[in-house]
C-alpha cells in the first residue's frame, strides 16, 4: 500500500449530543465501515479504530502508527453478543471478568475464532477483547455494528493520547478523522489478561489492578517482560520501547536529593532539563522545568496525567527529562511500567 495523505476530518461531539443517531457519530461510523482509520476517545486513552475484520482497512492503523507487524492489535466492542464474533471457547473465569470489570479498562485475551483479520491477531490463535467505558466510545461502536481494532492513536513508541489535541500532533493527514469527546480518564491503557489458560496471566498492566482482578477469579499471575526479542508479544506493549517523548527520559531511583543530585549534574554540562514529579516534591527542585503529575497518595491522578507531562516536554526547549519514581502498589504498577518503558535510562 502506497503512502495516502488525508485531510483530517475532525467531529466535536459534545457530552449532551452523545448518541449513535449523532451525525458526527454517525459520520465517523460511516467512515470505519467503509474501511477507514478514524481515532476515538476511550476512558483510557485515544484510540485508532478500522473494521476488525478487514485486513485492509487493518492495514491503514498500521501505516498511519508506523506499528511494528508482529504487534496483536485490540478489539473493541459495544456488547456482550459480539465477544462470539470474534472468539470462542470462553472460559468461566474471563466470564466473571466481563460480569465485573465491562464496560472498563480490561483487555481480555481469548482463543480467535478466526474472523479477526491477521493483522489484528499478528498470525496468533489468540485475540484481545474489551469494551470501553467512554459514552463516545459505546455510541461509536454501536453505529459501527462491527468489531473495531484500536490501538492507541499515535505515532508509534510516542507517548499515549489523552486528548484529540495529542492525536492531532502526531497523526494529521495520517488518518481519516478524529471524534474529539474531551479529554480521557483513566489515562493509561488497559490492563491486559490472558484467560486462555488454566490460570489467568496479567500480560499488560493497566487502569485495573492486579488486587482488582483477584477480588473477582481468585490467583492471578504476572508475565515477565519479554528476554528475546526474537519472541512474539501476545498483548500491545510487552516488547517494543513504548510511550517516549522526543528528548532523552531519564527515571531517578530515590528521593528529592538524589533527583537533585542529577539535575545539578546535567546543569553543569550544559543540558537543559526538564522534570516529572509529584505534587509534594515539585516546588522543592531547583535548575529545572518541573512539570507535577499529581499526588504520591493518589496513584490514579498520576496515571491520569502521567502521558500528558510526557508530552509537555515536547513542546519545550529542554534537552534531558528527568522523572521521580512511584510506588508500584495498585495502579502504581501500571505508572512505573510506562515510565520503564518510556525511559532511556534508569539511574539507581
Amino acid at each position: 500500500m502506497t503512502d495516502r495523505r488525508y485531510e483530517t476530518k475532525y467531529w466535536n461531539v459534545k457530552q449532551e449530543e452523545i448518541q449513535e443517531t449523532n451525525e458526527n457519530i454517525r459520520e465517523a461510523a460511516a467512515a470505519i465501515q467503509n474501511q477507514e482509520a478514524v481515532a476515538f476517545p476511550t476512558e483510557t486513552v485515544y484510540g485508532l479504530g478500522a473494521d476488525a475484520t478487514t485486513p485492509e482497512a487493518v492495514d491503514k492503523i498500521f501505516q498511519a502508527k508506523g506499528r511494528p507487524g508482529d504487534n496483536p492489535l485490540i478489539v473493541h466492542i459495544a456488547t456482550r453478543e459480539q465477544v462470539e464474533t470474534v472468539a470462542e471457547d470462553i472460559p468461566d473465569q474471563a466470564h466473571k471478568l466481563m460480569d465485573a470489570f465491562w464496560p472498563g479498562p480490561l483487555t481480555i485475551i481469548l482463543k480467535s475464532n478466526g474472523s479477526a483479520a491477521e493483522n489484528v491477531t499478528a498470525g496468533l490463535s489468540t485475540v484481545g477483547i474489551r469494551m470501553p467505558d467512554h459514552p463516545v466510545a459505546q455510541a461509536l461502536l454501536k453505529a459501527c455494528e462491527l468489531p473495531v481494532a484500536a490501538p492507541s492513536a499515535n505515532q508509534s513508541g510516542r507517548p499515549s493520547p489523552t486528548t484529540a489535541k495529542h492525536v492531532l500532533d502526531d497523526l494529521t493527514g495520517k488518518i481519516y478523522g478524529v471524534v474529539d469527546g474531551g479529554a480521557t480518564g483513566v489515562g493509561v491503557e488497559s490492563t491486559v489478561v490472558d484467560c486462555t489458560g488454566e490460570t489467568a496471566v496479567i500480560l499488560r498492566p493497566g487502569g485495573a489492578t492486579k488486587e482488582d482482578l483477584e477480588a473477582v477469579i481468585g490467583p492471578v499471575k504476572t508475565a515477565t517482560d519479554f528476554k528475546n526479542e526474537k519472541e512474539q508479544p501476545k498483548a500491545p506493549g510487552m516488547k517494543y520501547t513504548h510511550y517516549a517523548p522526543d528528548a532523552p527520559f531519564w527515571l531517578v531511583e530515590g528521593g528529592v536529593d538524589e533527583v537533585q543530585q542529577e539535575i545539578d549534574r546535567l546543569k553543569k554540562e550544559g543540558h537543559t532539563v526538564g522534570l516529572i514529579a509529584s505534587e509534594e516534591h515539585a516546588g522543592q527542585y531547583r535548575g529545572a522545568t518541573v512539570r507535577s503529575c499529581g499526588s504520591r497518595k493518589n496513584l490514579h491522578e498520576v496515571a491520569h496525567k502521567i502521558y500528558d507531562c510526557l508530552r509537555f516536554f515536547n513542546d519545550s526547549s529542554v534537552d534531558i527529562i528527568l522523572g521521580e519514581t512511584f510506588p508500584k502498589q495498585g495502579v502504581g504498577v501500571a505508572v512505573m511500567n510506562r515510565l520503564e518503558k518510556a525511559a532511556t535510562k534508569i539511574i539507581k
